[in-house]
């Protein structure tokens, strides 16, 4: 598993609304350039979690192109563990990767509360090989670096 992990400056109450609504995983989920939308959440083990990921910025899209990637795909994921507002794990179905099988994902993440507000710790299990690996581990620390701006901005 590879750690990533932020400290936001808002009570665990709050980054847990922001990581388990729609309203909130719209607001910083995506990374830079793309934008989230949430069709589905059931926020219980066995729930689960479908999305929109559109790429809108010119950048983003050429990277999509250049790869052969739609430019918008759903995402699925299926919560395997849910205790607010401490912990989550869920099942990433990924399923997007060209001339690949689809396959299974587990990210486990954890909320506590410190001084500075909720230190966030995400587990990542590797994808297939390291560059999408890395991929799926910068994607993730940019959605923790518009987690921590969303919340200092409010």
């Amino acid at each position: 598993m590879e750690n990533i992990e932020r400290t936001v400056a808002a009570s665990p109450a709050r980054v847990w609304q922001l990581w388990t609504t729609g309203d909130g995983i719209a607001q910083w989920w995506a990374p830079d350039g793309f934008r989230t939308d949430v069709s589905t959440l059931d926020l219980q083990a066995g729930g689960e979690l479908r999305y929109r990921m559109t790429a809108v910025a010119p950048e983003q899209i050429a990277f999509m192109e250049q790869h052969g990637m739609p430019l918008s795909t759903e995402s699925r994921k299926v919560f395997t563990e849910v205790t607010e507002p401490t912990h989550l794990a869920y099942r990433s179905v990924i399923d997007f990767v060209p001339d690949h099988e689809p396959y299974e994902q587990l990210t486990i993440v954890d909320f506590e509360e410190v001084a500075e507000g909720t230190r966030v710790t995400m587990q990542v299990e590797p994808l297939h090989d390291e560059v999408w690996t890395q991929r799926l581990l910068d994607g993730r620390s940019n959605e923790l670096d518009n987690l921590a701006k969303l919340v200092a901005d409010e």
